[in-house]
Formats: C-alpha cells, sequence, structure tokens
C-alpha cells in the first residue's frame, strides 16, 4: 500500500515520537512475548502485544492521557467529558486523577459491572460516572449535549489526532522491541483509534508490513465504511464485544485506516468466545472481548501467514469474570458442541427415561432441562440443551430423535426463539 505524503496527513509519526516521550513515566512499556503454543499451531512467529498489562488493562491510557495532557489548563478551568463503553473511561478517569480535573463520564447502561467499578476506583473523587442509552453510540450523544451545554471539553475517544497519536506508542514499543521485519499486525478495531495510531507509524517504518483489522461480525462499521468509500452508521450492532461495538466509526479514523488498513475481518462472537478461553486456558492471559479479536481472526488467515512473523495486539484485558459462563456457552454452540432443542416427549409412559438412554449418546450431557408448561410435567414439550462431545456426535443425536419418536425444534437455529429462551 502506498504511503501518502506526509503534508496531507493529520496524524504525523513525529506526533507519535513525540507522545512516546511523554508518555514515557505515565504508561507501562508492555511486554512484547513470543508465544510458542500459537506460533507451533500457525507455523509461524506469533507474537502477542500484551496492552492487557497496562495500568488500566488496556491501550486506552496512552490517548486519553496524552490528550488530556495536552489539554490540561484549559480542562482544569472547565472540566472535561467523555462517552465510553468503559476503557476510554478508565484512561480518562486515571489522568483526571492524576492531573486533578474534574470529570463526567457517560456510559452505556449495557456496560459490565467490572468497568464501572474500575473507572470508579481510578478516577476516585474527581470523576462522576452516569449511565445512559445502551450503546456507545446513545451514551456519547447524551455526553456531547452535556459537553455543550456545561461548556467543559470532550474527550473523543477515538476520533482525535491528538488522542490518536497518543495509541500510536504501542506500535513505538512493537518496532523497537521486535528486532526482525513485521510482516503482518492484527489489531481490533471499534471506532478505529488503535489502529490509526499504529497503522500511521507502522506504514511509515516498515511500509511491506500488511495491517489487519479486526472487527466483531455483529459490529462491523469500519469494513461497511471502507466497502463504501465513506462513513456509513449501521442500523443496529451486537454489543457482545462491548469495547469495539460501535455504530460508526470516526471520520478521521475512516480517512487514516482507508490509506494505511490492508484488510478488515469479521469474526463472529462466538469465534471470539473461543479465543478468550483459549487465552486463558492455554496462555494464563485474561483477555476482554476486544482484546482477543486479533487471535480469532488468525485462522481466517492461516495460510497467508505461514512462515511470516505476526503481531497479535491483545488490546485489553478488562473481563467480568462473571460473564464467564456466557462466554463459554457462545464458545461451545459456535464450535458444534452444544445444542438446544425443544423437543415434544410423547404421551406415554417411560418417554424421558427412554430418551435418556437412547437418544442421547455416550459422551453426551444434558447442560439444561425445563417443562414449559409448568401443569403437565409428566409429558409435553421440555426446553433441553446437550453438549456433544464432538462436532459430528450431532448428526447422530439428530437421527436418533427422529427414529425414536421425539419431535423437535432446534432453537439454535431459530435467532427469534434462541433470543427468548436461552
Amino acid at each position: 500500500m502506498p504511503i501518502a505524503n506526509e503534508k496531507t496527513r493529520k496524524v504525523h509519526v513525529e506526533d507519535i515520537l513525540i507522545a512516546n516521550q511523554m508518555l514515557k513515566e505515565v504508561v507501562v512499556h508492555t511486554p512484547l512475548q513470543l508465544n510458542k503454543r500459537l506460533s507451533e499451531k500457525y507455523g509461524c512467529d506469533v507474537y502477542i502485544k500484551r496492552e492487557d498489562l497496562q495500568h488500566v488493562r488496556s491501550f486506552k491510557l496512552r490517548g486519553a492521557f496524552y490528550k488530556i495532557k495536552s489539554v490540561e489548563q484549559e480542562a482544569r478551568e472547565k472540566g472535561i467529558v467523555c462517552a465510553s463503553a468503559g476503557n476510554h473511561a478508565q484512561g480518562v478517569a486515571f489522568a483526571c486523577a492524576e492531573l486533578g480535573i474534574d470529570g463526567k463520564i457517560f456510559m452505556p447502561q449495557t456496560t459490565p459491572k467490572q468497568k464501572i467499578n474500575q473507572v470508579r476506583m481510578f478516577g476516585r473523587d474527581q470523576v462522576e460516572i452516569i449511565l445512559t442509552g445502551d450503546t456507545f453510540d446513545e451514551s456519547s450523544a447524551s455526553a456531547l449535549a452535556y459537553t455543550e451545554e456545561n461548556g467543559r471539553l470532550f474527550i473523543h475517544p477515538f476520533d482525535d489526532p491528538t488522542l490518536i497519536a497518543g495509541q500510536g506508542t504501542v506500535a513505538v514499543e512493537i518496532l523497537n522491541d521486535i528486532g526482525s521485519p513485521v510482516d503482518y499486525v492484527f489489531a481490533s478495531i471499534g471506532g478505529g483509534g488503535l489502529m490509526s495510531g499504529l497503522a500511521t507509524y507502522i506504514k511509515h517504518v516498515s511500509p511491506d508490513t500488511r495491517m489487519i483489522g479486526v472487527e466483531p461480525a455483529g459490529a462491523a462499521s469500519m469494513k461497511a465504511s471502507l466497502q463504501s468509500g465513506e462513513v456509513v452508521r449501521l442500523e443496529s450492532i451486537d454489543k457482545f464485544v462491548d469495547g469495539a461495538a460501535v455504530q460508526q466509526p470516526g471520520s478521521l479514523t475512516y480517512e487514516i485506516c482507508s490509506r494505511y488498513v490492508d484488510g478488515i475481518t469479521p469474526v463472529p462472537e462466538g469465534k471470539v468466545c473461543t479465543a478468550i478461553l483459549d487465552l486463558y486456558n492455554e496462555h494464563a492471559i485474561i483477555a476482554e472481548p476486544a482484546g482477543a479479536l486479533p487471535i480469532a481472526a488468525l485462522d481466517a488467515h492461516k495460510e497467508e501467514i505461514r512462515g511470516k512473523t505476526v503481531v497479535c495486539v491483545v488490546s485489553g484485558g478488562n473481563n467480568d469474570i462473571g460473564r464467564m459462563q456466557e462466554i463459554k456457552e457462545k464458545s461451545l454452540i459456535h464450535e458444534g458442541l452444544l445444542y438446544y432443542f425443544i423437543v415434544e416427549f410423547p404421551q406415554r409412559a417411560g418417554a424421558l427415561r427412554q430418551f435418556l438412554d437412547n437418544v442421547l449418546g455416550p459422551d453426551d450431557d444434558i447442560t439444561t432441562f425445563e417443562y414449559t408448561k409448568k401443569n403437565n410435567k409428566e409429558n409435553g414439550p421440555g426446553l433441553v440443551g446437550i453438549e456433544v462431545k464432538h462436532r459430528e456426535d450431532y448428526d447422530g443425536l439428530i437421527r436418533r430423535m427422529y427414529a425414536l419418536g421425539f419431535p423437535f425444534k432446534e432453537v439454535n437455529k431459530d435467532s427469534t426463539l434462541f433470543g427468548l429462551l436461552i
């Protein structure tokens, strides 16, 4: 991809280097680790940039602190406002506490409790949290209105050149630490601030490095925008990958990504969940959904990255442990190991026993069982969750239900029914 004329860009390599120098005393220079298991799995050298080990467990501290520091005097006089699904809010809260600046932080009502508590902890008595809206975009609209009404400064979570320069310091550390040419960099895209900073620096210093942005399939607003040739707003998004669930990317981040990003890979939420569990179980890394996106995308590129040097930026580790059961379930469903059925149990004696003895395979487990009609528990329909050991066991399970006369409806294949029951 050609490198743009320096004079046409709103974020310069020099800006990122200046930010890197200023932030050295503030942020952690996070490790760049060669991961042996992933390297063996994909037949290449896979390095993980551990931004989950940052002070606020996310790269967002870099941009937020650098931006607020750049307007410190005005921010002290007026106070600041931000909108965030969590990680930007934590970076802003940290900066407010460190610099003694009053902050109002707007967060979606759907934000995991763990992230809300973290914002309170980092902001101490310098910030007030205002929960409003179901998505980042709705929360952001409220924050902008509050900013206008009260004459405060708004600290944008991604579409700001100073903030992008701060995020770009991740790239400075990567190229300083790697010791060899980098063929691919995978990083998540929500609004696009991280990728804009990474790509601006890396494409200048290492123009042959391919920059791959990774988005949740249910909120792939940057991919839609790049395909359309202009910034577009998605009508609706899936909010599960909360750190990257943005209906519309920024105009500046769109401009930078359209110039420097070589590809966008959308990843379904179930695949993200599998990556979260693998990172935890196999690599002792606690990644939030947005942080696991780059690892989850490697399967889609396994042929082209073979023999290459690959860097994956794990952008954050703010994962609420209360979500782990949901994450496990979504992973099992995606991997074809967990199925839900509405089963019509025949009105004959011993039907349930027959189902347990003859329909279930030797390695199948029932994870859920509940009669849907509370006044008829001897027979009638029941919600049954079945976990199989291997994906291939599904076909035998279906054949046995048909052969033994157990009419059923597969809930997994009906999104409306699934949403109501599971």
